[in-house]
């Protein structure tokens, strides 16, 4: 008797967002099962992979992942060009860490001129990612939504704090939103209501869990139930709040780590610390794509690579 897999009907299906625009632009979303039961469902568009970059020198990266882009790490525009050339990306992540107010606080009206820069020097989607203060965000994203008004931008985090300002000014340039809330799944479905209560489309709304925190051996479990509880209520149980595509930008919390920072000559008994950082970033993506993240932020080319892989096989059919 041949052994038949059980399977489930799904509701709900998760919304498609278009990123970017051109040729270049990409869907995530879209699936109406869970992450890679294709044996129950469908995942017409893959998950996603944007390399992030800063909008000035790193100063405590360590130097595994400062590596690939040492010839270009202080100027964002060429960086994005280079994730582009040599990397094959889908799409940028542009950090504004110097806006943050405990570090450069460099004014908003500092910060556009690189945001333009990096815009007109890639033809890939640009995810615009503020230094996590709300009020300067609110202040920073505005501005650069007015000045780049047709470039299809997908700013964030819009917070609790702050949505209504990142919210209007996407609604008015039309670019997307990315709505951030702690890792909750009552909070993430409150915001996208907010959001939709002040007019933003569905279709420019992406989820942020802000799974800060969460790399392996950090929380990632409880990370991952939260995650998934959104997909089950999703697909499940027909939750129209959060049907929306989820990003899943955590490069930075894993290599602050410190088994990526510890040198070999430190301890030993880590092993090399690029492989280990490159792991470390790999695995807690793979993780993450298996609790619903349609889109991930990632930083090292080489464990970009490796989930590119995964994905791909995740995906093939016998």
């Amino acid at each position: 008797m041949a052994f038949e897999i059980p399977q489930i009907t799904y509701s709900g299906k998760i919304r498609e967002t278009r990123l970017g625009q051109g040729e270049k632009a990409v869907t995530v979303g879209g699936e109406n099962s869970y992450p890679f039961y294709l044996f129950e469902g469908q995942m017409p568009h893959l998950p996603k992979i944007a390399f992030e970059i800063y909008d000035s020198e790193p100063e405590e990266w360590p130097p595994s992942i400062l590596k690939p882009f040492q010839d270009v790490i202080g100027n964002p525009a060429a960086w994005a060009r280079k994730c582009l050339s040599e990397f094959k990306a889908e799409a940028i992540c542009l950090r504004l860490a110097s806006a943050d107010p405990n570090g450069l606080n460099r004014p908003a009206d500092e910060i556009i001129p690189i945001v333009k820069e990096v815009a007109e020097a890639i033809d890939v989607p640009l995810i615009v990612w503020g230094c996590e203060n709300d009020e300067k965000d609110a202040e920073a994203l505005t501005k650069i939504a007015e000045a780049c008004q047709g470039k299809r931008l997908i700013l964030g985090p819009a917070t609790d704090k702050n949505y209504k300002k990142i919210g209007a000014a996407a609604i008015a340039y039309k670019h997307t939103v990315v709505a951030s809330t702690p890792i909750d799944i009552n909070l993430a479905k409150q915001l996208n209501i907010l959001l939709g209560d002040l007019g933003v489309p569905d279709e420019q709304i992406i989820m942020d869990p802000n799974i800060g925190g969460c790399s392996l051996g950090y929380g990632i479990e409880y990370t991952y139930t939260v995650m998934e509880r959104a997909r089950q209520a999703a697909l499940t149980q027909g939750d129209t709040k959060l049907q929306f595509p989820m990003v899943a930008n955590f490069a930075t919390d894993v290599w602050k780590k410190k088994e990526t920072k510890t040198t070999e000559e430190e301890e030993p008994r880590l092993g090399n610390a690029e492989k280990r950082g490159i792991l470390l970033e790999a695995l807690t993506a793979t993780t993450l794509l298996l609790a619903g993240a349609d889109l991930l932020v990632m930083r090292h080319p080489e464990s970009i690579r490796l989930v590119r892989r995964i994905i791909e096989q995740l995906q093939a059919k016998e």
